[in-house]
């Protein structure tokens, strides 16, 4: 399961629904969210963007 350090759900009406340190998995249906606050199934979305921040490679 991904993990993102931010993650932001972009909905069909424009709206925007972030999250902060969060696991996450993508079906057809949606998406379903696992974050401090407990999980999340979101199904309106347009787009997600999800960051992580890495360790530099030597």
């Amino acid at each position: 399961m991904p993990h993102a350090d931010t993650l932001t759900v972009i909905h069909h009406d424009d709206t925007r629904t972030r999250f902060k340190d969060v696991r996450y998995q993508l079906h057809r249906n949606g998406i379903r969210i696992w974050s401090a606050d407990g999980e999340h199934a979101i199904t309106d979305i347009l787009m997600t963007h999800a960051y992580r921040q890495r360790e530099a490679e030597q």
